[in-house]
């Protein structure tokens, strides 16, 4: 059976989901109420029979480290691990990753002992459902070098995208990297015998963008990071793809790029609809995180509408609209949430330590009584003090940083540990 080993790439700032990567990797974020988004890529491998995975990274990353030794245990038996890679200093090199292929390159000193048949590079920012181990099917089939994944979009999606052209076969002939709409692309539309949804076709998903998901066969990763070339999208793809010997995996699934704060929010809200483009709720296909063993969350004569709820948290007299709220969140008597993003709580205060921060004017962790909030990212650990109006001041917000809060997008954040005093308006 041949061996795939499976790399996550999530080395980068994360400067687009800024503040939210202030203290933690772009993979920790917490996302969807429970999760981290580094557990969508790891998920989709194991459930496609790929145990054996190496997340790259070089920012922030204990608690990607944390999250990830206490979640995904492996026995003896299956011979899986998920270790972390991050920039390291060494004889033969000092820098920083400086681009995904880069990133590769710099660690084939650890993937080397494993003798992987084929390599399988995933991105650490994306939300979707993938039978990896089908594309791994069709790329050895193809007998090609590299198998690249692409997803049907509109002309006005592809400026945001790295677009492909392909014959019948699956064979790439051509890569262009966001052109822009002042750019004819019209050559490179799907061949109607190849385009996996007729329905989208007449949509006007006519092209392919580039998932930024590949599988490279062993011995041609070696040969094709044996230079300077620091990216696979920008450099390593344009020039594979002149050599002829470069395939594209159709996918017409749910995807999504949650590598920005106006992704990362309007994603989450998505998992709370009534029909949402992810669903969570598939036991063929799980997404694992880490088993925290908390208690049921509870609901004191609260009004709940379109929301997720994580584990462990206490609701009382409070109305929720439309938001996720995350593990150990505390919303006290006559809060309200509307389009609010809460990431919840690493743990739970004490009643001496609520005590003590009360005499200092320091509000709980959570939502304060009275407090409305709409439109907003809460991250964890935040203090919102009782009868603050969040969100409700204009109907649009000037990005910017503020004292007690940050706007990105048009959309209120709270930052990790932030404090906002009672009666507070933003």
């Amino acid at each position: 059976m041949a061996k795939v080993l499976s790399i996550i790439l999530g080395g980068g700032k994360g400067t687009r989901l800024y503040p939210l990567t202030k203290e933690r990797a772009k993979p920790a974020v917490p996302f969807g109420a429970k999760y981290r988004i580094v557990d969508i890529p790891i998920s989709n491998s194991i459930n496609s029979g790929f145990k054996q995975m190496y997340v790259l990274t070089q920012f922030n990353s204990a608690s990607l480290h944390i999250h990830l030794a206490s979640t995904y245990l492996f026995d003896t038996f299956t011979r899986g691990f998920v270790e972390i890679l991050a920039a390291e200093q060494t004889f033969g090199d000092s820098g920083w990753y400086e681009g995904t292929a880069d990133a590769v390159r710099k660690n084939l000193v650890h993937f080397r002992p494993q003798e992987p048949d084929y390599y399988l590079i995933l991105s650490g920012d994306q939300l979707y459902r993938m039978d990896l181990a089908e594309m791994v099917k069709l790329h050895v089939e193809s007998g090609s070098d590299i198998t690249v994944a692409a997803t049907p979009v509109t002309r006005e999606q592809a400026v945001a995208f790295g677009v492909l052209s392909a014959k019948e076969n699956r064979q790439i002939t051509e890569f262009v990297e966001k052109p822009p709409l002042s750019t004819d692309i019209s050559r490179m539309r799907i061949p109607s015998e190849l385009h996996p949804n007729p329905e989208h076709e007449r949509q006007g998903k006519e092209f392919l963008g580039s998932m930024g998901i590949y599988v490279f066969s062993a011995d041609a990763l070696e040969r094709w990071l044996d230079n300077s070339l620091t990216d696979f999208g920008s450099h390593i793809l344009p020039a594979a793809i002149e050599e002829g010997n470069v395939s594209v995996y159709l996918f017409d699934g749910f995807w999504e790029d949650i590598g920005t704060i106006r992704s990362f929010y309007d994603t989450n809200l998505n998992l709370a609809r009534i029909n949402p483009d992810f669903n969570f709720y598939d036991e063929q296909m799980p997404i694992y995180t880490h088993r925290r063993d908390l208690p049921a969350t509870k609901f004191n004569s609260c009004r709940i509408s379109q929301s997720l709820t994580g584990d462990g948290s206490v609701l009382t007299n409070a109305t929720v609209e439309n938001s996720i709220v995350g593990i150990r969140t505390y919303v006290e008597n006559g809060a309200y949430l509307d389009g609010v993003v809460c990431m919840g709580a690493d743990y739970y205060e004490s009643t001496s330590r609520r005590a003590e921060n009360r005499e200092s004017g320091i509000p709980d962790i959570g939502i304060g009584a009275n407090a409305h909030i709409r439109g907003a990212i809460i991250d964890k650990n935040a203090r919102i003090g009782e009868s603050c109006s969040i969100g409700f001041q204009y109907e649009t917000y000037s990005d910017g940083d503020y004292p007690h809060h940050y706007v990105r997008d048009g959309i209120i954040i709270i930052p990790k540990n932030g404090i906002v005093p009672p009666g507070t308006v933003i």
